[in-house]
């Protein structure tokens, strides 16, 4: 304690720190001052109701979410979020290998394994743990990765963590993929990452032919299926499953939080695979568990996909009925053939221009330059929901119209 006759400095006393490098570096960051200058991020809304949002009390069309098939508001996904809350509480408070496991995860667990035709799963705090764990927990120094140049920061991230060695392809090009393959040792030991529907450029991966090319290269393969669970496959059970490919991929990661409407993230595999995991994966053992309501949520949304098909039905004509907007309108969509849907500007400045007349019109898009994606193809990252309504697309195409006739 402090004697009574040594008072405290007021602020005004105090002398201004000097900045360490570190804090001096934040301060002078130029994404951060682009950041605050345009406030195009981490923009706070105050209510929904379907696919319209409030910003400021100015209602707005949501063209940028990843819940593509809509249940986040579902009577069947909110009851039982709200059920497991009363006979669980909150959260866990502990990670899965101490005192944090509980039924409910073992159980959302064996629903994905069984939706997905793999034999276990494991479900974590987030998408990007688990996109993350699903690559740094297998590859090490001296193996190799071979990567599609554009898969997500989670997996890139996980790559980084490895030490092996790393040879990128060129995107969604299994030629490229031949032709680096071709230079190595067959039997020297190898990881393929790509995605199941790229995020950005809502491409789907050409995994069969990819899968061919690999064969007898000694070959384990990750494919983050984060935009494709829900979307493709005969009940949305996925790209590697649309492709028949189930038991030639070791494994499918992904996040709860797109189709599943919830938080969260799954890695399914053979079990021995899934015990691997559990054993060595610092993201699985040092994170605590999905909370009740997130996985009760999760569970309920996946019955939702199996036994309601007409969200995934309205999903896909939706996602034709825009497609056929924007190409109405002569606007590059990057040859996109799923809900996922760039409209590609191709510099930083007009892609800029376009969120913003788009934003003050009441549409909301998220905007994506390089180095995010390649350089020429700066972007809209736009998205289509079975929540939306064709009035809704409508408005966006005549807003579109609007804010790219000038550029």
């Amino acid at each position: 304690m402090v004697p009574r006759d040594h008072p405290l400095p007021t602020v005004s006393q105090i002398r201004p720190k000097h900045k360490t490098s570190i804090e001096q570096r934040c301060a002078d960051d130029e994404m951060t001052r682009l950041m605050r200058k345009y406030q195009l991020f981490y923009l706070e809304f105050e209510r929904q109701r379907g696919a319209r949002f409030w910003h400021q009390d100015r209602e707005m069309i949501m063209m940028t979410s990843n819940e593509y098939l809509g249940l986040s508001h579902h009577p069947k996904v909110v009851a039982a979020g709200k059920r497991a809350i009363d006979e669980w509480g909150s959260g866990t408070t502990g990670a899965r290998t101490a005192n944090g496991s509980r039924t409910y995860h073992s159980r959302l667990e064996h629903k994905l394994a069984e939706f997905l035709g793999k034999e276990a799963c494991i479900v974590s705090a987030a998408g990007y743990l688990s996109c993350m764990a699903a690559v740094s927990t297998f590859a090490g120094k001296g193996d190799l990765i071979v990567v599609d140049r554009n898969v997500h920061s989670s997996l890139w991230t996980g790559i980084q963590l490895t030490g092996a060695r790393v040879e990128r392809f060129a995107h969604n090009n299994p030629d490229d993929l031949k032709e680096l393959l071709a230079h190595e040792n067959p039997a020297h030991p190898k990881l393929m990452v790509v995605e199941g529907i790229y995020s950005m450029e809502g491409h789907i991966v050409r995994l069969p032919e990819l899968n061919a090319i690999i064969e007898g290269h000694n070959c384990f393969t990750v494919v983050d299926d984060a935009h494709g669970f829900g979307i493709l496959g005969d009940q949305g059970n996925g790209t590697v499953a649309s492709f028949g490919l189930t038991d030639s991929v070791e494994v499918i990661c992904g996040s709860l939080s797109k189709s599943l409407s919830s938080t969260g993230g799954f890695i399914a595999a053979s079990k021995e695979i899934v015990d691997f995991i559990k054993a060595n994966s610092k993201q699985t053992i040092f994170s605590a568990a999905i909370s009740p309501s997130q996985a009760a949520c999760a569970e309920a949304a996946l019955q939702v996909m199996v036994d309601e098909p007409e969200h995934r039905e309205r999903l896909w004509e939706n996602t034709r009925y825009y497609l056929k907007i924007l190409h109405d309108l002569e606007l590059d969509t990057w040859d996109t053939t799923t809900p996922a849907v760039p409209i590609v500007l191709g510099d930083k400045q007009r892609a800029y221009r376009a969120w913003k007349k788009l934003f003050d019109l009441g549409v909301f898009t998220v905007l994506a330059v390089s180095p995010s994606v390649p350089p020429g193809k700066d972007l809209l990252r736009t998205a289509v929901s079975a929540r939306h309504t064709h009035d809704d697309l409508d408005q966006v195409g005549d807003a579109l119209a609007k804010a790219t006739r000038w550029l």
